[in-house]
């Protein structure tokens, strides 16, 4: 590992590489923020890709890239005359050292634990100043569905509403799938998808309570699915059969043999 003087150095050399860039490169100093954001949020897709295959080296990298990206918009900021860099650092140093008083401020030293501080995460924040006014309103309405609903439930959670045993959620679920199940023998669209909705977001609580990530869940049975599909494809294809005229107990029956075979 480095020492403090080659971590710092090394993000002064970020900085300088930053300068020359946007001083010497065309393109680099064309950019704005609203044409950096759509490759900003590709490159947390990519950092989240490393994070869950375990790929160390490739979380190293991209943090780096995600690191220029903040070094970017902080650039683009001091030349507006905004912010820079430093305003960065320094007010989220000033946002957890007022999050955490129990390491920095008059509670330090006193006992507590990791539970008791999510707990009260949010009401802590909620006095924060210049903080948001209220607890939802700093959950981005552009927000992917799954990533707002975790954000929402974790926010409801800090505050104290949340189910007392996990075990507690699975009557609601039930509930919620049988109020989606009622909806669809109305055939009214609007209430369908309200009603899929909600036994969507309660099933995501479902896995928030049980330490499942509903995103890499869900991910991981697209690609169960792909494997099953591509293999009853390349099998239908190999036996001259085509999926256009296939039964679907013809399709089950191949779909069922890629699942033995551990598809």
């Amino acid at each position: 590992m480095h020492t403090r003087e080659e971590k710092i150095a090394a993000f002064g050399r970020l900085l300088d590489i930053m300068d020359t860039l946007r001083e010497q490169c065309p393109w680099n100093a064309a950019q704005t923020f609203e044409s950096i954001r759509p490759l900003t949020e590709e490159e947390v897709y990519e950092f989240s890709d490393t994070v869950l295959k375990g790929d160390r080296t490739g979380t190293a990298k991209e943090l780096g890239d995600l690191l220029y990206h903040i070094v970017f918009y902080a650039r683009i900021g001091q030349e507006e005359g905004s912010f820079d860099i430093a305003d960065c650092m320094n007010k989220v140093c000033d946002k957890m050292v007022f999050r955490h008083p129990h390491v920095f401020g008059p509670e330090a030293g006193k006992p507590t634990t990791a539970k008791e501080i999510a707990d009260t995460w949010e009401l802590v924040k909620a006095k924060e100043k210049d903080g948001n006014k209220r607890i939802m309103s700093g959950i981005p309405d552009a927000m992917p569905a799954i990533l707002k609903a975790m954000s929402m439930q974790e926010k409801a959670r800090g505050c104290g509403f949340d189910w007392e045993q996990k075990e507690d959620v699975w009557p609601k679920v039930k509930e919620e799938l049988g109020e989606a199940e009622d909806a669809c023998t109305e055939n009214a669209p609007a209430h369908m998808q309200e009603e899929f909705g909600d036994l969507l977001f309660a099933v995501i609580n479902a896995s928030r309570l049980y330490g499942i990530d509903p995103e890499a869940a869900l991910s991981g049975a697209c690609d169960k699915f792909r494997r099953r599909f591509s293999y009853m494809e390349e099998e239908t294809i190999r036996r001259g059969l085509k999926l256009a005229e296939m039964t679907l107990a013809q399709m089950d029956e191949i779909w069922d043999e890629g699942k033995a075979k551990g598809l």
